[in-house]
């Protein structure tokens, strides 16, 4: 896809994709304010009735489509027994025609338990896996929280790469007390484990989390100021681009053909339904572009859908205006850039002629050919960009 298609005409330029949420996690790491629980004991047979039920209901509104992607989030869906992920996609097989290259990507821990799982996911119809390594020294995986160690992680990817087609690695940084040249150490080690995919991301404190407790009270010690994360960050892009593995995406970096397809549904305004406890989803059916939410409780979630209703709570109809901005907020972080004609055509105006000139002598954003896109210094303060770009605008439609 070009960057003057990026966006397209509707959904269907961007693809459909399916997103299930699995919310169960071993403990619950004090940065993460994800919909993730920790439970004693999971009825895996009851949640396999309730995932069929809910991919039957919304194959029933989206017949004829062909389905792009599967993403199997959480929480940690490595947890869930090969079966279960098995017994899905055979029944997604069942419910949509699948495109030739379907992605199927599952989030994984890189714990022994989760390990001896992969050969069975990759039997069932998985052909990606996301590690969240998060870190590649103990010390920092103690800190965050995390239940393995760096050897475990480094085995982990090896297992992977050797049973998957495509293999992702997630890493955090900007973490307590590491200074730049410990993080191009610890990137250097990453990059060269092989791997076709690298996200990214910068610690950020939310709210919720026992980090965003700790801060308040002043027991986070050690974070970097924003000078040195900005040369983090800078440190983190030349390092990528020189390993053959650019940012397509501000936190996301691959080789050239092994970008995330399914996250780039989301970024490209595509249709994507989801399902499962939190789960998210934009569907267009009809004339309407509809936001879908399902309960964040796993409890309710499982109650409602076992008890004949559907796993979701009522759909919110998304207005001309409401899909530009969230068009812009999410191609702006794409390096191929918003269409300036797409984001007209759903709001009714073009941005502002003034913020966008502004903008640009500034050196924050380019535009060629109608495509906007952030330049290096822009995705630096991409939301500073977007609150100009958005400040001015007329009325809702």
């Amino acid at each position: 896809m070009t960057p003057e298609n990026a966006g397209g005409k509707d959904w269907r330029s961007a693809g459909f994709g399916l997103y299930l949420h699995w919310p169960f996690c071993q403990s619950k790491c004090p940065y993460c304010d994800f919909n993730s629980h920790v439970a004693t004991s999971i009825d895996q047979g009851d949640w396999q009735t309730a995932y069929l039920r809910e991919i039957d209901r919304v194959a029933a509104e989206t017949k004829g489509r062909v389905l792009n992607t599967v993403f199997f989030g959480g929480g940690t869906p490595s947890l869930m027994q090969p079966s279960l992920v098995a017994a899905i996609l055979e029944r997604i097989g069942q419910s949509w025609a699948l495109a030739n290259d379907l992605e199927v990507t599952l989030e994984a821990n890189p714990g022994s338990v989760e390990i001896g799982r992969f050969e069975g996911y990759a039997a069932a119809g998985v052909n990606r896996v996301s590690l969240g390594i998060q870190a590649l020294d103990d010390n920092s995986l103690r800190r965050l929280g995390r239940l393995h160690s760096s050897d475990e992680a480094r085995r982990a990817i090896g297992i992977a790469q050797d049973v998957f087609d495509r293999v992702s690695i997630d890493l955090i940084y900007a973490r307590q007390d590491q200074s730049l040249g410990d993080w191009e150490r610890e990137l250097s080690t990453a990059l060269g484990l092989g791997t076709d995919h690298i996200s990214l991301y910068q610690l950020t404190i939310e709210d919720g989390t026992v980090f965003q407790r700790m801060h308040a009270q002043k027991l986070l010690g050690g974070l970097p100021d924003e000078d040195l994360s900005a040369d983090m960050f800078e440190l983190t892009q030349g390092m990528c681009d020189a390993a053959g593995l650019p940012a397509y995406e501000v936190s996301n970096h691959a080789k050239p053909g092994a970008e995330s397809r399914h996250n780039l549904i989301y970024w490209r305004m595509g249709d994507y339904a989801g399902i499962g406890p939190g789960a998210h989803g934009r569907l267009t059916l009809g004339d309407a572009r509809l936001a879908t939410e399902a309960p964040r409780s796993p409890g309710k979630w499982l109650d409602d859908v076992l008890g004949g209703r559907p796993g979701e709570m009522p759909r919110a109809r998304l207005s001309g205006t409401e899909q530009a901005v969230e068009y812009l907020m999410m191609a702006m972080r794409l390096r191929e850039g918003a269409s300036l004609a797409w984001y007209g055509s759903l709001a009714g105006e073009e941005l502002p002629a003034a913020a966008v000139a502004e903008l640009a002598d500034l050196g924050m954003i380019e535009v060629r050919d109608e495509t906007m896109r952030a330049t290096a210094q822009g995705r630096m303060v991409l939301n500073g960009v977007l609150r100009a770009l958005l400040a001015g605008r007329q009325s809702a439609r």
